[in-house]
């Protein structure tokens, strides 16, 4: 079972002021939403477990010696720990959304879609807050109305990004798997691609490309993510027991709105892991210049760009899909479903992208594109980079994508009503549960939290500081966590000491 995650940076404006630092107004988000929330509004994010710069490949470039200790609301690092089982904060400059742990792509996707419900509502109470005259941040003053955009650059050189995350074995060779996934990642373009006008990394060219990212990847394997980065991410930081798991940190994908293309990178990715875990190394799949045809594959809109393979072979990124496909074993329905679902869309896009509109994110953009420009508007017009970003708005009310799915042109695959509910309430059958739960009923007892572990204080003056560790990302979900949460805080911890896959260690005071 492949364990799965995303993390979303938004991109964020204030029409009204643009030259207010984007660091505040993320700050500014991320308070508001946790002061709305039962989503522990005082809990500090435990860096302890974090290793950014822990490279796969066997080295650590360690940022600090000593775990930082950040006040949650700190301008800049603004964090909350969700009741859903994610976390929202502030990342670079970027409110950036991670969702929760999940087994399955359509969970993947809600989780996802829950991100933006979530950054809406932020948005939606700074202005609140605007309008009573007061900031949710002491010593500064009300931030203006927020902007927030689901796509990965500003047009001016910078790139943010949508990462998935995807849990395997540790002896799982990781060579052969960055080798077996590069031709795929390249490929997989046509799929998940969220669609861009401009070309290079700053937009310097005019027209129209399916990637936001390919113009962004500049070598094969590295540890970087803001400069140089690759098409295999090989950070090291599995986020649960070190010796037993890996986590594939994956940086080579668009921000999606598009259900479908979610679906489809999720879903996707998990089967081609599952295959390389069990065994197909893809090898004879090989690509001659995976860098360069990142690019290719992008700026092919006819989608009949050949890639060439070491041995010779030239292959679409549609045939070089299918050539993977083939070789996959689904295991559930949900497997199932994704492979008709791709089945489905190939053969749309094999009439042209057009076709696929209603599907994929790119198609839908390059529709409303060519609608334009029937009417005499040049691809080098600025009106083009406003469709661009109009498309990728998360306001309902604003938001060219939320139009089409108003308007039937765009097949969704949860109700509004299911992804906020998404944004509530954590998933059943990963540690998510717990973490969430935990958030949501004894918030208030919540000192710390990371995805391992969290940090109680208990007894009767609260005195007492209890670190329960998860290192098993499948332990304690609903069925198993759900009897331990009917009491206090006390009795919580009293039954984690003899649940399987927990431990629980008491901490001095000053811990904290």
């Amino acid at each position: 079972m492949i364990v799965i995650g995303s993390e979303t940076e938004y991109g964020i404006s204030t029409p009204d002021n643009p030259t207010l630092s984007p660091i505040s107004t993320s700050t500014h988000a991320v308070v508001a939403y946790s002061l709305d929330q039962r989503c522990a509004t005082n809990v500090r994010w435990d860096f302890g477990s974090e290793h950014p710069l822990r490279d796969r490949r066997g080295f650590d470039l360690r940022r600090y010696d000593t775990v930082p200790v950040v006040d949650p609301h700190a301008i800049g690092v603004a964090n909350t720990v969700l009741g859903n089982g994610g976390r929202f904060y502030v990342d670079h400059a970027h409110p950036e959304y991670s969702s929760p742990e999940v087994t399955n792509a359509l969970d993947a996707v809600l989780y996802d879609a829950a991100g933006d419900h979530i950054l809406l509502k932020a948005a939606a109470l700074v202005a609140e807050h605007t309008a009573q005259g007061h900031s949710v941040l002491e010593h500064h003053e009300p931030a203006p109305a927020l902007r927030i955009y689901k796509n990965n650059t500003d047009g001016k050189g910078a790139s943010y990004g949508a990462h998935e995350n995807y849990l395997y074995p540790r002896d799982l060779d990781f060579q052969v798997l960055a080798q077996a996934l590069i031709p795929f990642f390249v490929a997989r373009q046509v799929f998940i691609g969220a669609g861009r006008v401009g070309l290079g990394q700053h937009g310097e060219r005019p027209g129209f490309q399916i990637s936001q990212r390919a113009d962004f990847i500049e070598t094969e394997i590295s540890l970087e993510t803001t400069l140089n980065r690759g098409i295999i991410n090989t950070r090291d930081e599995p986020h649960a027991q070190a010796d037993s798991f890996g986590r594939l940190h994956v940086i080579i994908g668009d921000a999606n709105l598009s259900h479908t293309s979610n679906l489809l990178k999720f879903g996707l990715t998990s089967l081609v892991l599952e295959a390389v875990i069990a065994g197909e190394t893809f090898s004879d799949l090989a690509l001659q210049h995976p860098v360069t045809e990142v690019q290719r594959v992008s700026r092919d809109l006819s989608l009949t760009h050949r890639l060439t393979l070491k041995d010779g072979r030239e292959l679409t990124a549609r045939e070089l899909i299918a050539e993977y496909l083939a070789r996959v074993q689904p295991r559930t329905p949900t497997d199932e479903h994704v492979l008709a679902t791709y089945r489905e869309v190939d053969t749309l896009l094999a009439q042209g992208p057009l076709a696929a509109a209603q599907h994929l994110d790119w198609c839908a953009k390059y529709s409303l594109i060519t609608s334009f420009q029937a009417r005499g508007v040049d691809i080098a017009d600025a009106k083009m980079q406003l469709i661009d970003l109009q498309y990728t708005d998360i306001d309902p009310a604003k938001s060219l994508y939320h139009a089409l799915v108003r308007q039937g042109k765009m097949r969704t695959l949860f109700s509004a009503e299911e992804i906020a509910q998404a944004a509530l309430v954590p998933p059943a059958d990963t540690r998510a549960y717990l973490r969430g739960e935990v958030i949501r009923r004894f918030d208030s007892a919540v000192v710390a939290s990371s995805w391992e572990s969290f940090t109680l204080a208990a007894g009767e003056q609260e005195e007492k500081l209890w670190r329960v560790v998860l290192s098993d990302p499948l332990a304690m979900g609903k069925a198993d966590a759900e009897p331990l949460l009917r009491g206090d805080v006390g009795t919580l911890l009293s039954g984690l000491e003899q649940a399987p896959g927990v431990e629980t260690i008491q901490l001095p005071a000053a811990r904290y």
